[in-house]
């Protein structure tokens, strides 16, 4: 079949395979940034490398900013924005997507809730989707039927999780690490029975608004094309106000949860609050957890649990810095009748690193993979904006990714140490087990495996 004749995206398959080792030569982003009339902020890539642009718009429209005790408002707002927007239903946007050969996702999380949107860059294709999009952020008109549709499927997977450990021990984690603040709170299927249509609809009208709005574009287009679309999908909201940014001022105390599950493994989540975007102490920790247990197979959790006892095929640990301080987790499963002595294992893993600190060995091997694994980050546009999005939504500076390799490569052992000291703290570590009861009790019968 002649490339020619190919549809929309198997052509841009191709030429993904063509450009790769381009795209992965990129040593950082050549950001620009403007703000809207209506206020909004803009953060425009332009690559030419394929004929395509992908868009995201992210907004102070997430979890935290939800009222208590109503816990899954943000997702159910944002993900009925696509169940009906000015003269078009349901059907017909899905309808309108298809015939445009465009991409329309997103989602929310705690802090963000964002619609991204891929097309073509032909002005065609181009246009129409982007005012397909901008139907869907100023004009939701969030049909009664598919609110409660809706509702009815949050709440059935709500209570299908109940019965899983890993979704168990994620929700207990967040409740024990994050006990007075939003990231503390999930949905319930009580929170998500209590929302109204006209919950969705003011939460809408409070927070998907011009000054809230942070615009990503990265693609075939230039900059006066990107100004429009800016434009376009931001124009017709309402300009909103400045929405303040919670603050957690509580550290838990040192606890172990236990909870029972038939599961023959136990789930385990050890942790605290860590640190938030843009904290200065992000490089030694990036660094410093890698060598603890963000590396896979070449970590110290990983040789300490794993290689030298085999309590568990994988640990992991990670820092996930958020608008406000996100958590610092180190997670793993294993055999219920052998928890406690991996547990302790892992204690005395970190304990010895929050002491002691990488060796030189160790850093620069860490120093090494991440910098080479740093083209990875590039080596799409949707990689690329997604970067480029992050930096927006959370105030980063533009030049973040340029100097991010210096700054990994700038990273001294002493400042692990001190970075990891400040952020770690043995007297706050919050200890959750899910599960191993199975496990258990197959070994009290005699017939564990």
């Amino acid at each position: 079949m002649p490339t020619s004749t190919l549809p929309h995206f198997k052509r841009l398959g191709l030429a993904l395979a063509l450009t790769f080792s381009a795209l992965s030569a990129h040593a950082g982003l050549a950001i620009q940034h403007w703000t809207t009339p209506s206020g909004s902020k803009v953060f425009f890539v332009e690559s030419r490398a394929l004929p395509i642009v992908d868009v995201q718009v992210d907004f102070r429209a997430a979890g935290t900013e939800v009222p208590a005790g109503k816990a899954g408002l943000a997702g159910l707002t944002r993900g009925l924005l696509d169940a009906g927007a000015g003269a078009l239903d349901e059907e017909a946007i899905a309808n309108r997507v298809a015939d445009l050969g465009a991409q329309i996702g997103g989602g929310a999380d705690m802090d963000r809730a964002s619609l991204s949107l891929r097309t073509l860059s032909s002005p065609a294709e181009r246009d129409g989707a982007v005012e397909l999009l901008a139907t869907l952020v100023q004009q939701p008109r969030f049909p009664a039927s598919a609110v409660e549709r809706e509702k009815a499927r949050s709440i059935a997977g709500i209570r299908e999780s109940e019965t899983q450990p890993d979704a168990i021990l994620a929700r207990r984690f967040a409740a024990a690490v994050f006990p007075d603040h939003a990231y503390g709170r999930l949905p319930t299927a009580d929170s998500v029975a209590s929302l109204t249509r006209d919950d969705l609809v003011a939460f809408h009208a409070r927070h998907y608004t011009a000054r809230g709005a942070t615009v990503s574009i990265v693609g075939d287009l230039s900059r006066a094309e990107a100004e429009a679309i800016a434009t376009r999908l931001t124009g017709g909201l309402p300009a909103g106000e400045a929405l303040p940014v919670s603050t957690n001022t509580t550290l838990p105390a040192r606890q172990t949860i236990r909870v029972p599950h038939p599961a023959a493994q136990a789930h385990i989540a050890v942790g605290q609050p860590g640190i938030r975007r843009g904290d200065p102490d992000f490089f030694p920790l990036l660094v410093g957890n890698y060598i603890l247990g963000g590396g896979g197979f070449v970590s110290r959790l990983t040789s300490q649990v794993r290689e030298q006892r085999g309590y568990a095929y994988s640990v992991y640990s990670y820092f996930a810095p958020q608008r406000d301080v996100g958590p610092f987790q180190i997670g793993l499963q294993t055999k219920g009748s052998q928890a406690d002595d991996a547990l302790k294992v892992v204690s005395a893993t970190l304990d010895e690193f929050l002491a002691k600190g990488p060796t030189e060995a160790e850093l620069q091997a860490a120093k090494d993979n991440l910098i080479n694994g740093f083209a990875l980050r590039l080596d799409s546009n949707r990689k690329m904006l997604e970067q480029v999005a992050a930096i927006g939504s959370f105030g980063l500076p533009l030049d973040y990714l340029d100097t991010w390799r210096d700054k990994v490569r700038a990273v001294n052992a002493q400042q692990i140490r001190d970075a990891f000291r400040r952020h770690v703290s043995p007297e706050h570590l919050v200890t959750v087990v899910v599960g191993g009861d199975g496990d258990k009790a197959a070994s009290r019968n005699g017939s564990a495996p």
